[in-house]
């Protein structure tokens, strides 16, 4: 069992080792030591040396001492950490009531009406959960439901959820988690990868179609293509746009659905538009949200096409006590506020596109920069041992996530290898944030790039 834990941890980027407990602050040290006495198994402390933050504002995070921290890591406060409209919106409701959907809220039809008008006419269904695992679980019984398949195709490296059901179908989990017999894995859209020849939509259509027959050989009808449009776990692949029309047809010619995973891509995170599925001109047949939606708040969301999911509902009692309650309401509503009132959207692309411009010319020269890729604000920088054989360079990366940990800016690592960095800011990232940005990733890039 301990070794299972062992390799489970292999991949949990940027974590802290624990042998190096003694190494850290007095203070911190006595903290994270009563801590180990009495979390549960599994937790992980991010950085070389773990931060304790006790307040945020818009992009910026800040430790006991006062010191400023820039946050490009950080995608559940959307809208910023703790934004006024959305701590004063929460603040009225609670002093208020917090009931249930058993209760007719008009404040719960009101932001549903919001929230399906940034959304195709055909997705014109939502139900609410309280976490993105909750929303993909949901999600995945409606499409077995409506398709009355099993079958589920994923990325190789992804990642989903937590629940026991959406475990089976995240790879990114590991070893010691795996993967239900009904799940079929397939590449990440990475043009590298397509033969000599072919076309990135042809490579990832015939992956699709590989893996329905490998599913109904086993006795396997399909139920659904699952997706996060950002590609989040597998390294950041947004990019070209186009591929996942060749796909969604495929496995609706095989009775299945097309469930969009948007609790990484949603809420403008890509820049072009307000949903990661619609830069790709298609039509899920299920949209599933989370941590963006209540800037912090714990809600999440599905959306429907009433066609498959009405019969569900005629059939299975759907109720969860905090999901769509008044509280988490006002949250989701008062977010959305903000991205009309700021126009995050065009910020999102104006600071997205200076960013990754500036990570780009940086890191040109680099034999150590594979590529810099990515929408929006969220962009991916992969690091290699060299640029002739691509070999993965987690050490590097490491390095590179704690040097500029060390200098007081938060980012991660991704994909199988945890070779890419994973920068992806709060929507409240500014121009300003982007300067100080690039001028200290250029000052680690000369050391380790």
């Amino acid at each position: 069992m301990a070794s299972m834990l062992s390799r489970a941890l292999v991949n949990y980027p940027n974590r802290f080792d624990p042998a190096a407990l003694g190494e850290l602050p007095e203070r911190l040290q006595s903290t994270v030591k009563r801590r180990n006495n009495v979390l549960g198994p599994g937790y992980a402390l991010n950085y070389r040396e773990p931060v304790e933050f006790v307040s945020g504002r818009g992009a910026h995070l800040f430790d006991p001492d006062g010191n400023d921290y820039l946050d490009a890591y950080n995608n559940v406060p959307c809208v910023g950490h703790a934004h006024p409209h959305v701590v004063e919106a929460v603040s009225r409701q609670m002093a208020a009531v917090n009931t249930n959907t058993r209760y007719v809220q008009e404040s719960l039809v009101d932001y549903a009406e919001r929230l399906l008008a940034t959304m195709p006419e055909a997705l014109s269904k939502v139900s609410f959960a309280c976490s993105g695992s909750e929303a993909n679980d949901l999600a995945m019984r409606v499409a077995r439901f409506h398709t009355g398949g099993e079958g589920i195709i994923v990325t190789r490296w992804a990642y989903h959820g937590l629940t026991r059901e959406v475990a089976s179908f995240s790879p990114t989990l590991g070893a010691g988690s795996p993967l239900g017999p009904n799940v079929r894995v397939i590449d990440a859209p990475d043009p590298r990868l397509v033969p000599p020849g072919s076309s990135l939509p042809d490579y990832m259509r015939s992956q699709v179609r590989g893996a329905i027959n490998d599913l109904e050989r086993h006795g396997y009808r399909l139920a659904a293509l699952i997706t996060d449009c950002a590609h989040s776990s597998d390294g950041i692949f947004t990019d070209p746009v186009g591929y996942l029309r060749d796909m969604v047809e495929e496995v609706h010619a095989a009775g299945g659905v097309y469930i969009a995973d948007e609790v990484q891509s949603g809420f403008a995170r890509l820049g072009e538009s307000m949903w990661g599925f619609s830069r790709h001109g298609v039509l899920p047949d299920i949209v599933t949200m989370g941590k963006p939606m209540g800037n912090g708040m714990p809600m999440s969301g599905v959306v429907f096409r009433p066609e498959v999911c009405d019969e569900f509902g005629q059939n299975v009692r759907y109720f969860n006590t905090f999901a769509g309650s008044s509280i988490a309401v006002a949250a989701g509503a008062a977010v959305l506020d903000v991205f009309e009132a700021e126009n995050v959207q065009q910020r999102v692309l104006d600071n997205g596109r200076a960013l990754r411009a500036g990570l780009e010319e940086i890191t040109r020269e680099s034999p150590y920069v594979a590529q810099v890729r990515g929408s929006g604000l969220y962009v991916g920088v992969e690091l290699v041992k060299d640029r002739e054989s691509l070999e993965p360079d987690r050490v590097r990366a490491d390095h590179v996530i704690n040097d500029m940990r060390e200098r007081r800016i938060l980012i991660s690592g991704t994909g199988e290898a945890v070779n890419v960095l994973k920068i992806r800011p709060p929507l409240a990232f500014d121009s300003a944030d982007v300067t100080r940005f690039l001028e200290t990733f250029a000052e680690i890039a000369e050391m380790r790039l």
